[in-house]
C-alpha cells in the first residue's frame, strides 16, 4: 500500500514538473520559469499577447522578437504550448511567402567529369622505377644492421648466461 501511495505521488509531482504553460494564460513569472525564456523574452510576450491571445505558432514567431522557428521548436519541448498546442513547424513555403522571399529551386547538377590523368612517359617510369629501388636498397641495409645488432645481442647475453650458470 505505501509503495502504491509513493509511486502515485512520484506520479503527481513529476507530471507538476512538466505541466505545459500556455502562453495565452501564463504571468510574466511562469513564462520565465519556462527552460530558455528569460525576464526579457517573458516581457516581449506579455507585452505582445496585450495586443490579443495569440492565435497559433507563427502568430507568436511573428509578433515576438527574440522568437524564430527554432527557439519554437526548443521552447515547445520545454514544455511552451499556444492554445494548447506544441510546435510542429512550419511548412518552408509558408515561411518564406510570409518573409516575402521566393525559395530558390533546386537544381539537380551533373557530376563533374573525373580529371583525367596524364599518361606516363618511358622516361618518367623508369624514373620512378629507379627511385623505388633506390628507397628500398637503402632501407635494406639499415634493416640488415638492426637484425645483425640484434643477433650480436642475442649471443652476448646467452654467453652471459652461460657463464652464470656454470660459475
Amino acid at each position: 500500500m505505501f509503495k502504491k501511495l509513493l509511486a502515485a505521488l512520484l506520479a503527481f509531482l513529476a507530471m507538476s514538473v512538466f505541466a505545459a504553460v500556455d502562453v495565452n494564460k501564463a504571468t510574466q513569472a511562469e513564462l520565465d520559469g519556462v527552460k530558455g525564456i528569460g525576464p526579457a523574452i517573458a516581457s516581449h510576450i506579455v507585452a505582445a499577447r496585450a495586443k490579443g491571445p495569440f492565435k497559433d505558432w507563427q502568430d507568436l514567431i511573428s509578433r515576438t522578437s527574440g522568437i524564430g522557428e527554432k527557439s519554437a521548436a526548443k521552447l515547445s519541448a520545454a514544455g511552451l504550448t499556444v492554445n494548447g498546442q506544441t510546435f510542429n513547424g512550419a511548412a518552408p513555403a509558408a515561411v518564406a511567402a510570409k518573409k516575402g522571399k521566393a525559395e530558390p529551386a533546386v537544381q539537380a547538377t551533373a557530376p563533374a567529369p573525373a580529371a583525367q590523368a596524364k599518361p606516363e612517359t618511358a622516361k618518367e617510369a623508369k624514373a620512378k622505377q629507379a627511385a623505388a629501388k633506390k628507397e628500398k636498397a637503402a632501407a635494406e641495409p639499415k634493416a640488415s644492421a638492426a637484425a645483425h645488432a640484434a643477433a650480436k645481442k642475442e649471443k652476448h647475453a646467452k654467453k652471459a648466461d652461460k657463464a652464470a650458470s656454470g660459475a
